[in-house]
């Protein structure tokens, strides 16, 4: 794939996140996708940091529509090649400190199929 194909997805990523459409958002992710983050294992330790499959996404990420309606990622850089994707963004909430966060994108036939988050 090339890179400019997967800063494309990246883009539509932070597009459909940041507008809260979350159906589009899991229309870029495989069946079987797998998320890591330390804000679900913060808010749900049984997880241990992990949730697997678009049924799982779509109930975390509803949640965090939910609970953080001011939410919102502004992107600093996007590195892409062969299968992958580095985000770093700037995690935004109002009320709470500004956060600078790392994701990794693993894409495959146009879909992520692992996404990692990395932050302090």
């Amino acid at each position: 794939m090339t890179p400019e194909k997967l800063q494309s997805i990246a883009f539509k990523w932070f597009e459909t996140f940041n507008n809260k459409e979350l159906e589009k958002l899991l229309s870029l992710y495989d069946e079987d996708a797998v998320h890591f983050s330390p804000k679900l294992k913060m808010y749900k330790p049984e997880s241990n940091g992990f949730v697997t499959g678009k049924e799982a996404l779509r109930e975390w990420w509803k949640d965090a529509f939910e609970r953080l309606p001011s939410l919102n990622y502004k992107v600093k850089s996007l590195t892409a090649n062969g299968d992958r994707v580095f985000m770093e963004y700037i995690r935004t909430v109002i009320g709470e400190e500004d956060l600078l966060v790392a994701e990794v994108l693993d894409i495959r036939e146009d879909k992520i199929i692992a996404s990692r988050v990395y932050h302090g």
